[in-house]
């Protein structure tokens, strides 16, 4: 395992950052971390050059013989599960059991896309004229670029690349540029594993710079991105002229129904946990609470009483329970939605300022925040604010609390608390989401299932279980003709 903090790799060779480098900071505390690369379109040129050059021979390279890399990568990536999950509460603040839980998906990740390089399955069927064998392959798609965020630094790199390279494709990985150390060292346990030279690229860099010329460079044939809906629109944009397959994975303004039946206690811990997990920099964070009459005010109660309890700190330190938000500008940005939220006219219940406690003073904290008499046309239950904020609305009954659910631009993932089944499955069946939770919060996706949204949320592509190769390949029709005929398809009848 190599030591450098964050470098790119291009065609098998690290390459360390140079004079004006993007220096990284731990979010709780201020100290800097070290610097990245601050990588050019000349640096992306070259990345994307040695992925196509090396394409034919990873994709003539037997599907299995792939995921024996893949399963040697899920075994470093365990053996370095402290050290990864470390970087990721440095670089971006998580708790230490999130941050571990961020490579677990990694691992978990590796292993079920391993699994998947003995199977890839296409199709047979039976053709309409004798003698004739009718079947579809799976084909990689060719070099793509791979855009991650910095919330899931280690995840979401792997939930892209892993299903990727099982399926024969190479890849160029831009991160951000909050979080350059943490994809280094996900990406050095590929090389360790053994990746061929070209295979795997990795190019640090602004979204302006680098993560641009990716999105439009010629060669390169599919695009997955993770990020804002602003953002996604511009890769959409700059992917349209080249006709380049693009998955776009952006916001969420994800709601918990909790109907008057429902276990107040269990409502209270989900709740909280999908709110304030992650200081809400989840783009499946519940942002909205969605709560029946008869338990509204209890809830709010309950709410705002373990709000602020919540203990917040270093994530690495022990009983800490919210670390910080990733930077300045996160903070800033939530300020302005209290605000915003004040002047709609909710009232706050809990929260809503930086923590007074001088210990925090150096970090990017803010109290876990929750607001009351909250009308769902405020811009604070619309808008996303990727922070430590919840807004809870009130209802009458199941369908006002699903037409409220609905109301939004975003459809990741939603959720319903309730002991009543028939109101369950209503709900599992009426959300426009991608993703429902019963008897749950928001957050606590598996990697073996598909994971994605709709309207605002994404362009129609999964990522995570087989879904996730369905973006990553192209299907090929075989007809293998045996009869020693010219047969006709819908003609010789």
């Amino acid at each position: 395992m190599t030591t450098a903090y964050a470098r790119n790799l291009i065609a098998g060779t690290w390459e360390g950052p140079g004079a004006d480098g993007i220096p990284t900071s731990d979010p709780a505390t201020g100290e800097a971390i070290g610097v990245a690369p601050r990588s050019k379109a000349a640096d992306v040129d070259r990345a994307v050059r040695a992925a196509k050059a090396a394409l034919p021979g990873w994709a003539a390279t037997p599907a299995p013989r792939r995921a024996d890399l893949l399963f040697r990568a899920a075994g470093l990536l365990e053996q370095r599960k402290d050290h990864l999950g470390h970087l990721v509460t440095r670089e971006m603040g998580k708790v230490k059991e999130e941050a571990l839980g961020d490579v677990q998906e990694a691992i978990d990740m590796a292993y079920l896309m391993a699994g998947e390089g003995r199977r890839l399955y296409g199709v047979t069927t039976p053709s309409e004229l004798p003698n004739k064998l009718c079947m579809t392959l799976r084909e990689p798609v060719g070099v793509c670029g791979l855009v991650t965020p910095w919330n899931f630094p280690v995840a979401i790199p792997s939930w892209k690349s892993l299903p990727a390279l099982v399926c024969g494709n190479t890849v160029v990985i831009k991160p951000s540029e909050e979080t350059p150390g943490c994809a280094t060292a996900y990406v050095e346990c590929l090389v360790d594993a053994g990746v061929p030279a070209g295979v795997v690229n990795l190019v640090h860099g602004t979204g302006e710079e680098a993560g641009a010329r990716l999105v439009a460079h010629e060669d390169v044939a599919a695009v997955s991105f993770t990020g804002s809906v602003e953002t996604g629109r511009k890769v959409q944009v700059a992917a349209a002229p080249s006709f380049k397959r693009t998955h776009l994975e952006m916001g969420g303004k994800n709601g918990v129904v909790v109907l008057d039946d429902a276990d107040l206690d269990f409502a209270v811990r989900a709740i909280l946990w999908s709110a304030f997990g992650t200081s809400g920099q989840r783009c499946t964070a519940a942002s909205r609470v969605i709560a029946q009459a008869g338990i509204h005010d209890r809830l709010v109660e309950r709410l705002a009483e373990g709000a602020r309890h919540l203990k917040l700190g270093h994530g690495w330190s022990p009983g800490v329970q919210v670390g910080p938000l990733v930077r300045p500008w996160a903070v800033e940005k939530v300020e302005k939605y209290v605000q915003i939220g004040l002047d709609e006219g909710a009232r706050l219940v809990a929260g809503g300022r930086r923590p007074k406690d001088p210990a925090l003073a150096r970090g990017h904290f803010f109290e876990p925040t929750v607001f009351a008499g909250v009308d769902p046309s405020m811009r604070i239950a619309q808008e996303e604010i990727f922070g430590p904020v919840t807004a809870v609305l009130r209802v009458q009954d199941l369908d006002e609390a699903i037409r409220v659910h609905n109301g939004t631009a975003y459809g990741l993932s939603g959720a319903i608390i309730t002991r009543d089944l028939a109101s369950s499955m209503k709900a599992a069946r009426s959300f426009q989401t991608g993703i429902v939770y019963v008897h749950n919060g928001t957050i606590g996706a598996e990697v073996h299932l598909p994971f994605g949204g709709i309207k605002h949320t994404g362009n129609g592509h999964r990522e995570a279980g087989i879904a996730g190769i369905d973006f990553f390949t192209d299907w090929k029709t075989v007809y293998v003709d045996y009869s020693g005929a010219l047969q006709r398809a819908q003609i010789d009848r």
